[in-house]
């Protein structure tokens, strides 16, 4: 018996596919800029071969990832102006970022059955103090229980802690929650090895490239999918 639905926050109830565009291409100007650097593909190629290890063990930190672009090529950065970067960074993020059009309806609908809770990754905005969670107290309220994992000495996601973290403060079982999520390797593949029942959200409204894979896991392109819960687990989908 499902008895609680976990989250997931970027990319599952808020979009902000445009403005990571907009400060990836901010922060990939900056660098090549302070580097001295043409902005071409042999730059690009280095700093997204960097951001994609950064990546692959759920470090997000702006700041990481440009001090280590700086070591590639010997020189030795600025860490004032690296934090200022990295504000501007999730500030550009911020400014940008929507909530999904069908979130507040699909989690009031949702609260009156099951009970709802939150894992997010920090992201490196903690860097500064401030996650952008706080932003959305209207969001904020439908969750009993919220895990910002990568903070507090808490691993960040897809490690067991942060998903264990939920499920116990919750008092239930993993086979007794489903995960919702945008990301295959963090959330699908985290929240599973968890023993919970991941639902991959691949929103329809985004333009991305989707990892290729074989699951098992019920793949959705809105969160209204999750109003009728029950079938996506059994194939008796209307």
């Amino acid at each position: 018996m499902i008895r609680a639905i976990v989250f997931d926050f970027g990319q599952t109830l808020v979009d902000s596919a445009e403005g990571f565009r907009a400060a990836e291409k901010e922060a990939q100007r900056k660098a090549s800029a302070a580097l001295g650097l043409p902005e071409g593909e042999a730059f690009l190629a280095v700093y997204r071969e960097i951001r994609s290890r950064f990546h692959a063990r759920s470090d997000f930190s702006r700041k990481r990832i440009i001090e280590e672009l700086f070591r590639h090529y010997g020189r030795k950065p600025d860490s004032a102006l690296l934090e200022h970067w990295e504000t501007e960074y999730w500030e550009r993020i911020k400014a940008m970022t929507r909530i999904f059009p069908e979130t507040e309806t699909v989690l009031t609908a949702l609260r009156e059955r099951y009970r709802l809770a939150l894992i997010t990754n920090a992201q490196g905005q903690t860097e500064t103090g401030k996650h952008r969670l706080g932003h959305y107290p209207e969001l904020m309220r439908f969750f009993e229980v919220i895990v910002v994992a990568g903070e507090g000495g808490i691993p960040a996601k897809p490690d067991p802690l942060p998903f264990r973290l939920c499920l116990d403060r919750l008092g239930i079982a993993p086979g007794e929650a489903v995960y919702v999520g945008d990301d295959w390797r963090i959330d699908v593949c985290g929240s599973e090895a968890a023993g919970m029942h991941p639902v991959w959200l691949r929103h329809r409204s985004l333009q991305r490239n989707w990892p290729q894979v074989e699951t098992a896991a019920p793949v959705i392109d809105s969160l209204e999918r999750l109003l009728d819960l029950e079938p996506l687990f059994t194939g008796e989908e209307k």
